[in-house]
């Protein structure tokens, strides 16, 4: 059974609309496309909803024309400039031994209870980046395993409900209606990785034309991502402001004349801001130098925010370059310099499991756009919560009975799990303070032991006592 994807890349320079049909449990085909110049929105954020709204009606629109399709529904990118995130840890006991999808769906819902998070932000992934099982640490897929306890240490990206009523208020005055949203660092990621660098760790940088991001996987997730407000408009800004030359004129010169890596000889002529009579001949020495300033700063920033990361060591695979700044020639080769002792590469989207691929998305611009759509086919890391607070795992993608397993948003079966969790954890002698840090133990002791010697059959007892407590804490 085949259904249809449309998939939408809200960038800072343009936007681009996919649409495509699922002919396979993980294959997919390209049926439709609209690309635009991106309107009402600066360095990843929406500032003029109606802009907006215009361009990505105008993508959507062509993408329809061209694939014949009336599809509404779409899963969008979401900016790093929009998102934080934060770490937390769930433990849960497995009554049974066995660990299952409902296990791990349990000790990631306990993780988000324990977050900190604001109430005016919403959670958009949860990613577990380690598992524990019993006393053994970094487990990669605990699947399967017998244990009494499993533990999970998750990042939690999230942004503020604000920026989401603004991104939905957008897309559906466009007449798009918005059914998951995914990190777009974490979309590029997804169409550039492979599976190597999902074991050895990575960093995927995204240069796109106002915005620069950076995320860390390791343990085949998601740990860390981060995000800079320049990207390759910054150059062309350069450019026109040095050599005093329309802006039109200075992008032309970026791509046309920019090399990172050595000069070219001679000079061209430039029309002059404010003076249409006028030429200037300019040096190619001097745009090189205008061009390689601001490239290397980017870069030298991105490098100091993987090594604020701390996870500088653990990426065994070095770094993936991806986005349309990377055309520019010689970006390889300046950020091998500054990365030093890492590899470093430039991506394209990995167009394995598509066909149909229209020769211009072939291009590392389209990286985001490519990675949506592999999202929705599965090729999301092994056990996620998604925007939609939906499970997602890979085990069991094509199993309706297992797939998407939905949990409680107001997490309330999960905060009363986890305190009745306490009681019997407690009365079987088994106390474990990380689980039961919310009661004090001195009053769980008494109760327990007075329980007891009552009837010898504390489970009887506790049940007769879970209101009481819990209208005390």
């Amino acid at each position: 059974m085949s259904d249809t994807i449309l998939a939408i890349d809200i960038g800072s320079t343009k936007i681009c609309a996919i649409i495509a049909e699922r002919i396979a449990d993980n294959k997919l085909e390209i049926i439709g496309h609209g690309i635009s110049k991106s309107q009402g929105v600066k360095k990843g954020i929406i500032v003029n909803i109606e802009h907006t709204s215009r361009a990505i009606r105008q993508a959507v629109n062509d993408a329809k024309r061209i694939a014949g399709s009336d599809i509404s529904n779409a899963i969008v990118s979401i900016s790093n400039a929009y998102t934080k995130s934060i770490s937390s840890t769930g433990v849960v006991n497995i009554p049974h031994k066995d660990i299952g999808i409902n296990e791990i769906n349990r000790a990631l819902n306990t993780a988000i209870y324990n977050a900190d998070i604001p109430s005016d932000y919403d959670i958009i992934h949860v990613l577990p980046y380690n598992f524990k099982v019993d006393d053994q640490n970094f487990v990669e897929d605990p699947f399967g395993m017998h244990a009494s306890r499993i533990e999970t240490d998750v990042n939690i990206i999230m942004t503020q409900k604000t920026n989401l009523a603004n991104l939905k208020k957008a897309a559906q005055s466009a007449g798009i209606t918005i059914n998951d949203i995914v990190l777009n660092g974490y979309a590029s990621s997804i169409s550039t990785m492979e599976e190597d660098d999902k074991e050895l760790g990575v960093a995927v940088i995204d240069l796109g034309g106002q915005t620069s991001t950076i995320v860390v996987c390791t343990g085949k997730s998601i740990r860390y991502s981060e995000y800079f407000g320049v990207g390759s408009n910054h150059i062309t800004n350069d450019l026109s402001i040095a050599l005093h030359t329309p802006l039109n004129v200075a992008e032309n010169i970026k791509i046309q004349h920019g090399n990172l890596s050595e000069y070219e000889d001679g000079t061209i002529e430039l029309p002059i801001i404010g003076d249409d009579h006028k030429k200037s001949i300019v040096s190619n020495d001097i745009i090189h130098d205008v061009i390689f300033a601001r490239a290397e700063e980017t870069l030298m920033v991105l490098e100091q925010i993987l090594e604020k990361s701390g996870l500088k060591d653990k990426i065994g695979s070095g770094i993936i370059l991806t986005g349309g700044s990377t055309n520019l020639k010689g970006t390889r080769e300046l950020a091998q310099s500054i990365f030093s002792r890492m590899a470093v590469r430039v991506a394209t989207p990995n167009t394995s499991s598509i066909i149909g691929m229209f020769d211009e998305l072939h291009d590392s611009a389209y990286s985001t756009v490519i990675g949506l759509l592999l999202y929705k086919i599965g090729h999301h890391v092994e056990y996620e919560i998604n925007f939609n607070q939906q499970m997602l795992h890979s085990k069991f993608e094509s199993l309706d009975n297992l797939n998407n397993i939905k949990i409680d948003s107001t997490m309330r079966a999960v905060k009363e799990e986890r305190f009745n969790k306490k009681l019997s954890t407690n009365s079987s002698n088994q106390y474990n303070e990380t689980t039961t840090n919310s009661i004090p133990s001195n009053i769980i002791h008494d109760f327990t032991t007075k329980a007891t010697n009552k009837s010898g059959d504390i489970n009887s007892n506790l049940n007769k006592m879970v209101v009481w407590l819990k209208q005390i804490f």
